[in-house]
């Protein structure tokens, strides 16, 4: 007698959403991925501001002193202002990816295309007010004096209203010559010099008594220790270097962390910013192409329209560490 070998086989669906595991595709799952191990980079970034800032808060520079310009108003103290106005229109440009992904749930292939534009609109906007951002940050307004431990010692009136330096300095006759091939000098390896020497500098602050300085030092009301007239004139016996804006190595406004912590964080993101726009281009054109149609599918709008949200909400986040908090 012969023995009968059943056998067991499994029929049906192996997930409970077919091969889409948790109702998704594979293209958002791996864009939920993505996004997942980005935030937990943009994470670490900030984590390491916040204890760098907290560990040097009493010297930490105070935004509001900083981010004061506001485009075509030269002179006008705008604090915030156009921080504020840059994240409104990347939020608002999140609002129309809202609406070109609904577009695309109905297959209306016009109103995804205006959307999409719109969305494009507000990133190069978000981009291109970032840029102008780092040019004011980086070329600076009012100049510093460096002194040899690396401290920041900044000028102001008897009303504690910042003055330029260029305001004040004395022009000494001295010879100076930039260590460049232009000027006959290739052998050489030495920085480009600054605008003032600290000489120029402690000369034009002796010569005017209604200039004091004004440490990097915050006191118990957030605002930063004005020195008297005398401690003024001793703490400048201390300077190094004349300073005007901000690079990797010297920054005017304060704490050399905050320079190379914007820089590299605010990049960061800008990069982020930079790269969902051309993607977003690229879908737009496939868009006006008629090739989300013909698939009678707009996933692909979707998918992108998760990575332009996830910038969103990170700039939130980077808006609040540098900027509010």
């Amino acid at each position: 007698m012969a023995a009968t070998v059943t056998s067991t086989a499994t029929t049906g669906k192996t997930w409970d959403g077919g091969n889409e595991p948790m109702g998704a595709s594979y293209g958002k799952l791996m864009m939920w991925f993505f996004i997942m191990s980005d935030a937990l980079t943009f994470s670490g970034f900030l984590a390491a501001y916040g204890f760098s800032r907290f560990k040097f808060i009493g010297t930490w520079p105070i935004a509001d002193e900083v981010f004061t310009h506001f485009p075509f108003m030269h002179g006008v103290e705008a604090p915030m202002y156009y921080v504020a106005l840059m994240t409104f229109i990347l939020i608002f440009s999140s609002v129309t990816m809202v609406l070109a992904v609904d577009a695309g749930h109905h297959l209306k292939k016009t109103k995804v295309a205006v959307y999409m534009a719109l969305t494009i609109v507000g990133g190069f906007i978000f981009v291109g007010s970032q840029a102008w951002e780092w040019k004011n940050f980086i070329g600076g307004e009012f100049g510093a004096v460096e002194t040899k431990g690396g401290a920041i010692l900044q000028f102001v009136n008897k009303e504690g209203e910042r003055v330029a330096v260029a305001d004040f300095a004395a022009h000494l006759p001295t010879s100076r010559v930039d260590k460049t091939r232009a000027n006959g000098i290739w052998f050489e390896d030495a920085p480009a010099l600054p605008e003032f020497t600290v000489q120029e500098v402690a000369e034009g602050l002796k010569a005017n008594p209604d200039v004091l300085i004004r440490t990097e030092h915050i006191n118990a009301k957030k605002q930063k220790i004005v020195l008297s007239r005398e401690e003024s004139l001793e703490a400048i016996k201390g300077g190094a270097l004349y300073v005007k804006g901000a690079n990797l190595e010297h920054n005017e406004y304060g704490h050399k962390l905050f320079a190379d912590f914007f820089f590299f964080i605010t990049g960061f993101h800008g990069f982020h910013v930079f790269s969902g726009v051309i993607i977003n281009i690229i879908i737009f054109l496939n868009v006006i192409y008629g090739t989300y149609e013909k698939r009678k599918s707009y996933e692909m709008v979707e998918k992108v329209g998760l990575y332009w949200h996830f910038v969103d909400l990170v700039w939130v986040f980077v808006f609040t560490f540098f900027y509010l908090v």
